[in-house]
């Protein structure tokens, strides 16, 4: 399996779970919680999810240039 494939699935699964996230916090409301996460953590949680998700979509371009240019050498 290639790393750039791992790395854009891993991208793909973290942003729709960065969406979850957000959309609990917003249900949660002010001084609510979803799922027994209050609203400021599930906010927490989306920022870091979707950075994870941005790193790995990159990672996954950066892997897929080394891998084309290992491929013409």
């Amino acid at each position: 399996m290639k790393k750039s494939l791992f790395m854009h699935g891993v991208s793909i699964v973290t942003g729709i779970w960065s969406a979850f996230a957000l959309l609990g916090a917003w249900l949660a409301g002010e001084d609510g919680a979803f799922l027994g996460f209050s609203q400021s953590h599930l906010f927490n949680d989306a920022i870091v999810l979707e950075l994870i998700a941005i790193s790995a979509g990159i990672c996954a371009l950066y892997r897929r240039q080394l891998e084309h240019e290992s491929r013409q050498q």
